[in-house]
């Protein structure tokens, strides 16, 4: 046993800084959260009010066609959706899928830039590295309380500590796939008069697009993996029903549930690939 007189009990210490740090910073953002509160309730008003079901399957399957160029994975997409609501889910999909819409969409702002910027700067990659590895390492329920105490339970704090665990593959690949972009590429660019920013722009980023969709195949599967535990702190949706299926032991309810997220799932996945796919393939544009 370790020796009583040699613990220190820092826990206080930490309640009492998280308080201060909450009243300081609380108010300004409670506020922040304004901007994505609106896009979800936005978002989720058009899924499941305004838009008729058929209508979001047209939107679904034209969509996979418009990225993807396969009438297959169109239709299958939009069959997928379709058992969803056959068995009685489709409201809660929507839900999940305005959520995961919203959160995805926060992690693009965040990664793009951010691995941009590391893979320009040394520095910049120095500090955020350590930070990504915490964010990918830390358990998921220890965020989670942080999280719930500036914000408590609803769904923005669900949305944040999606964001949070999804965003870090995005970020990571950004980075990852324009510093492997052949340096003799960039430098012929630069012969041809091109300025660093332009060779970033037009050069780098275009050439890496491929790993960076390959990010966002990732941070769409670990936000759909979050389904659940976001449900725990008021998302809704599937995960609610996945929930609700494990507290009262009805395994049709959780099961159903599951299977729904896993078609989800299956979709977004299948888009996203075939989407980098023919990316990579498409022939180069030309001069």
């Amino acid at each position: 046993m370790f020796p009583e007189n040699l613990t220190v009990e820092i826990g206080p210490f930490l309640n009492d800084a998280f308080r201060a740090f909450r009243d300081a910073v609380g108010p300004a953002l409670e506020d922040a959260t304004l901007i994505p509160l609106r896009i979800l309730v936005a978002v989720e008003t058009l899924l499941r009010a305004q838009l008729p079901w058929w209508a979001v399957l047209v939107l679904v399957g034209g969509a996979t066609w418009a990225l993807t160029r396969r009438i297959a994975l169109a239709l299958a997409a939009a069959a997928g959706l379709f058992a969803i609501g056959v068995v009685g889910l489709w409201d809660n999909a929507m839900q999940t899928l305005a959520i995961m819409t919203v959160a995805i969409l926060i992690c693009v702002l965040l990664a793009l830039p951010l691995g941009i910027a590391m893979s320009q700067s040394r520095g910049v990659r120095a500090v955020m590295l350590p930070i990504l590895d915490v964010m990918q390492t830390l358990p998921v329920f220890v965020y989670l309380i942080p999280v719930i105490m500036l914000l408590g339970i609803g769904k923005v704090p669900a949305i944040l500590a999606t964001v949070i665990y999804a965003v870090v593959p995005l970020v990571r690949l950004t980075d990852l796939g324009i510093r492997l972009v052949d340096r003799e590429t960039v430098e012929a660019a630069a012969s041809f008069g091109a300025s660093r920013r332009q060779a970033l722009f037009k050069v780098q980023i275009p050439l890496a697009m491929p790993t960076i969709l390959q990010g966002l195949n990732q941070t769409i599967m670990m936000a759909l993996s979050m389904v659940v535990i976001a449900s725990m702190i008021g998302a809704r949706g599937l995960g609610e029903e996945v929930l609700l299926g494990i507290q009262r032991l009805d395994i049709g309810q959780g099961l159903l549930a599951g299977a729904a997220v896993v078609v989800l799932a299956i979709v977004l996945d299948r888009v996203s690939q075939a989407g980098g796919a023919r990316l990579r393939t498409a022939p180069a544009p030309s001069r």
